[in-house]
């Protein structure tokens, strides 16, 4: 396992999709937000001792989210204000952790509506980024046939999806590439969608390590029963660390 490895969780986006009267890391599913469904399980990872938390300047529903955590995950998290877009986010997200964090260090990169994302995934992501110079993400093969759809609504054509993967979260890489990569990124006005996206760009190889497919990000209202029945079976949270 890489030596030193920081977690870095934006938590500031509005989940405009979702059309919830709040953002949708603060959904509650099986008891609890998403957000706090991820943290706990990101704190059973024996990584850094601190998790930096981007989140929205002024954000109103944290506080109570905050409150229902475990003290001792309380004192892990940083919390930061975060930007306008993800990219945005992460990338003060590295600034904040810049006293402590080294060029060659790691930074470990989770969407907060990933709830059930298994350990043995995030396991397997460091032990195969271990020695790359940049680092990588997990990801899972494409399933489903690929229709590219024109504006009426009909089907223009049929897409190859041979090599074709679903980029998921975390995404691992070397702290000083990453923020070189988002910096640039910015500088060139150009919006990444993720953070292989920016080191992509600066022409950096990245890894793609396969991943569970149930490592859902909730995006649509209907994917809330699916992760609830996910969370409620006890997904790998913990096993074989």
């Amino acid at each position: 396992m890489p030596s030193r490895c920081h977690l870095l969780l934006p938590a500031a986006g509005s989940g405009r999709r979702m059309a919830a009267e709040r953002p949708k890391q603060y959904l509650s599913v099986a008891g609890k937000t998403l957000l706090q469904h991820t943290l706990e399980r990101l704190a059973l990872l024996p990584l850094a001792e601190q998790i930096t938390l981007v989140l929205a300047a002024g954000d109103p529903w944290w506080p109570e989210v905050a409150a229902g955590l475990p003290v001792a995950l309380r004192r892990r998290l940083q919390c930061v204000d975060g930007g306008a877009e993800r990219s945005a986010s992460v990338l003060l997200g590295l600034e904040a952790l810049q006293p402590d964090a080294q060029a060659a260090d790691f930074v470990l990169v989770h969407d907060a509506v990933r709830p059930c994302v298994a350990l043995e995934d995030i396991r397997r992501l460091m032990e195969m980024l271990e020695h790359e110079p940049a680092g990588g993400l997990l990801a899972s093969p494409l399933r489903d046939t690929l229709k590219c759809v024109d504006p009426s609504g009909y089907v223009a054509s049929t897409a190859d999806r041979r090599g074709l993967w679903s980029a998921a979260t975390p995404q691992m890489f070397r702290y000083g590439v990453l923020l070189e990569a988002l910096r640039a990124a910015q500088r060139a006005g150009v919006m990444v969608t993720d953070e292989a996206q920016a080191v992509e760009q600066l022409g950096h190889p990245v890894r793609v390590v396969a991943g569970r497919a149930d490592n859902i990000k909730v995006t649509f209202p209907e994917d809330l029963p699916l992760v609830e029945r996910l969370l409620q079976g006890g997904a790998d949270a913990t096993a074989n660390w």
